[in-house]
């Protein structure tokens, strides 16, 4: 349905039209300061501004998205597991090209959604594919769009194929959640962290906020609790929610020592 309205702030695309966005009023996000504003994927298709934009990332990690950068700017990530090509995160462009161009890397299995910032035109994106989008129900209030192709999950964990699991950390959501790939980095594993995990000019530390552009720090027993659910595993790679923002080596010391660094610091 491209053209149902798409907030052009955060890119999140609703069922119906509305004068506010709910997400941008949150408290994590913020409404710009000339307005609300929106737009629709025919409008955005039309203008001829976008275009497709895919590029390696690291071993079986190819970046998609669009040139220049739309709404919040993330891009996702194609992973190429061993089970099947599964879509993590997702970009808020969509148009024939970029489907085309995905479909010639083999397509995709499924797709998981770090966090609600990131939902945006998930449902074009699970049509275009055939395939479901994987949500934490933590954050169910925030679907914008509802569709059978969203497939709410509860709990800590969730293995969405033998190779590929998700891990409910509950920083900056509820349902705030990263992918867990034993195989990634040849084999060393990696995490997808959107920006549960941000990936932070300094590559030894990655943070951990309740709003990343507001500042607003998040609460020390959700660290807490997240550095421990990711201490059994192991990975050496923390690909973030945008282009490059990646951390190739001692990944999971990298979120150990930047809990302790922030519970010290709160006290």
């Amino acid at each position: 349905m491209s053209e149902l309205p798409i907030c052009v702030a955060c890119g999140m695309q609703y069922a119906e039209p509305r004068s506010d966005c709910p997400i941008c009023e949150d408290e994590r996000q913020y409404v710009p300061r000339a307005g609300q504003r929106w737009t629709d994927l025919n409008t955005v298709r039309a203008s001829g501004t976008y275009t497709a934009r895919i590029e390696e990332q690291g071993p079986g990690l190819i970046g998609v998205g669009s040139t220049p950068n739309f709404a919040i700017g993330e891009r996702a990530l194609l992973v190429k597991a061993e089970s099947g090509n599964f879509l993590w995160d997702c970009a808020g462009f969509i148009d024939d090209d970029l489907v085309a161009k995905v479909r010639e890397l083999g397509g995709i299995t499924g797709i998981a959604i770090s966090h609600p910032h990131y939902y945006t035109t998930m449902v074009e994106w699970a049509h275009a594919f055939d395939v479901p989008v994987y949500l934490h129900e933590g954050d169910r209030q925030w679907i914008g769009r509802p569709d059978p192709a969203i497939k709410l999950w509860s709990g800590a964990t969730l293995d969405v194929a033998p190779d590929l699991r998700l891990i409910n950390l509950g920083v900056h959501f509820a349902g705030g959640t990263v992918l867990h790939w034993p195989g990634g980095e040849n084999g060393r594993g990696a995490v997808l962290s959107g920006d549960i995990l941000q990936v932070i000019p300094d590559r030894r530390f990655v943070g951990m906020m309740y709003s990343y552009p507001n500042l607003i720090p998040e609460r020390p027993e959700v660290v807490r609790r997240a550095a421990e659910m990711l201490d059994p595993y192991e990975f050496e790679a923390i690909y973030g929610a945008w282009w490059d923002a990646i951390i190739r080596t001692d990944g999971h010391e990298a979120v150990q020592r930047s809990a302790k660094r922030y519970l010290s610091q709160v006290g």
